[in-house]
């Protein structure tokens, strides 16, 4: 799809809030003033605790996340583009920061059925499934913005019904929020008036300051996974990660079986599965902690979701670089995403991601950031 971008000086300000002085490489608001399919654009800075964080509502993304390492230098750990325009025909990785949906991850044969009718969805995904929505998903549009402040931004979208074959106006608001003990918390509300899978994610994919995700230290609290084939769409089963490379109950380097002789590793060249979370109730639950030892960073990811999937970066081959000239490299970022399980739509045994009228779709995820000396 040709998309269509105007940049003017005379369109809506970016809004740049909190004390950043301390912090000489934030990406430039002038780059972000413009208008995609007669939408306007622009980039919000915003500050809490420890962290700086800026947000473009093209697609919702997070643009930048700076954090301190254990000596107290801040630097920006997500990866991220410097201009609209790369974010709107991107050379590379699309979904860099993004939140994703209307049905994140896969839809196998790119296709599912609901209530009797069977629906088409877009083959963006090995020309045969589809992937994070499709060609023109959440993270391809531009949302409104409801309101803005010094640490939080309020974005709206409406996805109309038939939008790349999903049915429903799908009228979804998503919150952006960082808090003094440095966490960014993101909170998902939408609703339908017709029956509509939905399955909202977001996709910063962390740099923690070392050159591998390898040497990562990481736990998940999951007993079991999701296997895939070798187009990455479930098989249906759900296996226990005790005796195989998924097993990260406790804390261990991400390295140390990612290159074992395993089927479901070479499936994914590596990590990009969705393990099922131990969870005790209903609410927010530590889900994973990915631990720096060369920078000392610490996140842990919590979320009231099911799964999580996490991607090391497996297809990255150092020929896309980010806004700071980093080589997108091979297994240089990590991919930490809080949804329900892919192809849940096809899977009788998952759980109904089904939102009908009258329900409202809720999600909590939040990232805590840390030092560990």
């Amino acid at each position: 799809m040709k998309r269509l971008i105007i940049i003017s000086a005379l369109l809506a300000a970016a809004v740049s809030c909190g004390n950043n002085s301390k912090i000489a490489d934030l990406a430039l608001a002038e780059n972000f003033k413009g208008e995609v399919d007669g939408c306007q654009v622009a980039l919000y800075t915003l500050s809490a605790g420890d962290i700086t964080m800026q947000v473009t509502n093209f697609g919702a993304r997070v643009v930048s996340l700076y954090t301190p390492d254990r000596s107290g230098k801040m630097a920006d750990i997500v990866l991220g583009r410097g201009s609209l325009e790369e974010y709107v025909h991107p050379k590379g990785e699309r979904f860099l920061g993004a939140c994703v949906g209307p049905v994140a991850n896969r839809i196998g044969t790119a296709s599912f059925a609901l209530d009797g009718v069977v629906y088409e969805t877009p083959k963006n995904d090995n020309s045969v499934n589809t992937l994070h929505g499709g060609f023109l998903g959440v993270d391809n549009l531009v949302w409104d913005v409801v309101s803005v402040d010094d640490r939080s931004i309020t974005l709206h979208l409406l996805h109309p019904d038939g939008l790349e074959g999903y049915p429903g106006n799908l009228d979804m608001t998503m919150t952006y929020s960082l808090t003094e003990d440095n966490q960014f918390c993101i909170t998902y509300k939408a609703t339908t008036d017709k029956a509509t899978p939905v399955n909202f994610s977001n996709h910063p994919f962390f740099n923690l300051g070392g050159p591998s995700v390898e040497d990562y230290l990481m736990m998940v609290n999951a007993g079991s996974f999701v296997p895939i084939d070798s187009l990455s769409i479930p098989t249906g089963e759900i296996l226990p990660v005790e005796g195989t490379p998924f097993d990260f109950r406790t804390e261990h380097r991400i390295g140390d079986r990612i290159g074992e002789d395993n089927e479901q590793l070479k499936n994914a060249r590596g990590y990009d599965h969705n393990w099922c979370l131990s969870r005790k109730g209903e609410g927010l639950e530590t889900a994973c902690t990915v631990y720096d030892p060369s920078s000392g960073r610490e996140v842990e990811v919590l979320t009231d979701q099911k799964g999580l999937q996490i991607y090391t970066g497996n297809f990255f081959d150092g020929s896309d670089n980010d806004r700071h000239s980093r080589p997108m490299s091979y297994r240089g970022s990590i991919a930490l995403e809080a949804q329900a399980y892919p192809d849940s739509p096809n899977k009788d045994n998952f759980t109904d991601v089904t939102l009908r009228p009258g329900q409202t779709y809720t999600q909590t995820t939040a990232y805590k950031f840390s030092v560990r000396k």
